[in-house]
């Protein structure tokens, strides 16, 4: 059994002589891919960002001799950091409680910690945000790319009907571009799960600092309270 010379396999062709279906698979595949490598570039720009300033901030903080200076330079800021904007809003509700008259310490260090979990849990959100869509290109597309397969070898096989003697060349080029749709729901799948893996652990890492910056500088609080 003998395939055609003069058969054109190339990619370009493949793609072009698919199905409608097929096409379509592969080109919903290939925007899912085109929009995770975009997140997947914006999101490792933000977490080096992040990770740098975190570093920043807390040499700044541990080596500032008057926080009170380092919450009004960073009240200042228009944009910061995670870790900055918890320092901000545990300093900002214990200076308003504090300062009221016959405070109870337990009440002011309990709505301080309230008030820097609420900021980290903000910001906590802002660092996953898009994480799900690369873990649902990650899962999903290679059941896409195997579908257009599907389909694909389905219409081949189908096209054998009107002919009388069954070759090689006959299937070989719908079976090769059925096959093409597998290659890009893998190859938009990989990078979406390499990704999402790597930047679950880098936010996992910074959420643990932010949760022991919260437990340390309300220690500090705690001690300033009891001194008053």
């Amino acid at each position: 059994m003998e395939l055609a010379v003069d058969q054109d396999l190339s990619l370009l062709t493949l793609v072009l002589s698919a199905s409608w279906v097929v096409k379509g698979v592969m080109l919903l595949l290939l925007v899912a891919s085109l929009a995770s490598w975009w997140i997947i570039f914006l999101k490792y720009y933000l977490l080096r960002r992040e990770q740098r300033r975190t570093d920043g901030f807390e040499r700044e903080f541990w080596g500032s001799g008057d926080v009170r200076v380092l919450y009004k330079k960073i009240s200042e800021s228009p944009d910061k950091s995670g870790i900055e904007e918890v320092f901000r809003m545990g300093h900002a509700s214990f200076s308003n409680l504090a300062a009221q008259a016959k405070a109870n310490p337990q009440h002011v260090m309990d709505n301080t910690r309230r008030a820097m979990r609420a900021a980290y849990q903000r910001e906590l959100d802002a660092l996953e945000s898009h994480l799900p869509f690369l873990a649902t290109v990650g899962s999903v597309s290679p059941y896409v790319g195997l579908f257009g397969t599907v389909w694909g070898i389905m219409n081949s096989f189908r096209g054998l009907a009107s002919v009388s003697q069954a070759t090689l060349a006959h299937v070989a080029p719908g079976i090769a571009e059925a096959l093409i749709a597998t290659a890009i729901g893998l190859f938009a799948a990989i990078p979406a799960v390499v990704a999402y893996n790597r930047f679950t652990h880098d936010i996992d890492r910074l959420a643990n600092r932010l949760d022991v910056f919260i437990e340390e500088y309300s220690i500090l609080l705690q001690r300033q309270v009891i001194r008053t």
